[in-house]
């Protein structure tokens, strides 16, 4: 398995958070052995690990441990890479943050976005994890006060979170965060979460434009397929993809077609940074998604499809993964 990587639109987003403290970050690439100029490429990829060098020599020599939070000010949708633009053309940041969420890996393989409606909010969870070096906080810090600045900038206005916890303790000095949050803050809760008011997330987005939506979809999902073909979960993918047809593929079954025990099996997955069940559930949503743009599959077919011995199940599920009945899906489509 290789290491994690962080896109390049990403890294130039740090970059220009960094400069902000005045640090000059063409050295500190020749320190850590990088090439500044692959941050002009697209397609280009850092190490996770190179990056959590970059935000731990920032901290020594600002002498800022809040310096993550420069993120908020340097934000643009390119900083998100097509997944950016994705959201932006999105009817609302609901549906801007689905698509995040399943793009996430272009933008940065080291996190893992959850978002979620419950009756206090929308929650935009974060799971961030380090390669072979623990992560920083401050990695953390500025994906959830970019997330937040983002939402700001496309809305036009200033949003204010129902409250923000972060997994890390408490900072000495808390006022960068309650000037770049505007929020109740938590420190060391399980989970890095911001937490939205619903009508935030479900206003209609000036940017909206569904043909724009649909391009930048289309984009991200061959960029997500290129990028994929080699890691080790897209294999695994593939084989429930072809399994889930005959009902919901067993662990054992999955290790069998890919010639590995299941513990192997296992291990190889939480290398990439998921596990069985979470690969089963995202495979069978992207699923979910394709068919139900095709009007000529009953929503009885896709729940057979999908591996579903009870069709029953299948809508409980649905509604945990959109927020909505296939049925309704199916009507917006």
């Amino acid at each position: 398995m290789g290491q994690r990587t962080t896109s390049s639109s990403w890294a130039f987003g740090i970059v220009k958070a960094l400069e902000i403290d005045g640090l000059d970050c063409q050295q500190l690439f020749a320190r850590l052995g990088l090439d500044f100029a692959a941050l002009e490429d697209p397609d280009a990829r850092f190490a996770q690990d190179d990056m959590t060098r970059l935000w731990q020599i920032a901290v020594e020599l600002s002498g800022n441990q809040a310096i993550g939070l420069n993120m908020a000010r340097v934000v643009r949708p390119a900083s998100f890479h097509v997944a950016g633009y994705a959201l932006m053309s999105s009817r609302n940041l609901k549906e801007g943050f689905g698509r995040l969420v399943r793009y996430q890996k272009i933008i940065a393989e080291s996190a893992e976005l959850s978002f979620v409606r419950s009756a206090e909010g929308y929650a935009l969870t974060l799971a961030v994890h380090g390669d072979r070096l623990p992560i920083t906080r401050q990695s953390a810090e500025a994906s959830l006060a970019c997330a937040l600045a983002l939402c700001s900038w496309l809305c036009g206005r200033v949003l204010q979170p129902v409250h923000v916890s972060f997994a890390s303790p408490a900072p000495e000095n808390l006022e960068p965060y309650r000037h770049t949050f505007h929020a109740p803050l938590k420190f060391n809760a399980e989970v890095d979460v911001l937490m939205f008011q619903h009508a935030d997330m479900e206003a209609p987005l000036p940017t909206a434009n569904e043909a724009m939506a649909q391009l930048h979809d289309r984009f991200a999902g061959e960029y997500l397929s290129r990028f994929s073909e080699s890691r080790f979960s897209h294999k695994a993918r593939q084989v429930l993809c072809r399994l889930l047809p005959e009902g919901e593929p067993k662990r054992e079954r999955v290790a069998q077609a890919l010639h590995l025990s299941e513990r192997t099996l296992q291990r190889r997955l939480q290398e990439e940074g998921t596990s069985f069940k979470a690969l089963l559930d995202n495979t069978r949503r992207e699923l979910a998604e394709q068919y139900l743009a095709q009007p000529a599959i009953t929503l009885l077919e896709i729940a057979y499809l999908l591996g579903f011995a009870d069709p029953s199940n299948f809508f409980p599920a649905f509604r945990r993964w959109f927020s909505t009945t296939p049925g309704d899906y199916r009507a917006q489509l």
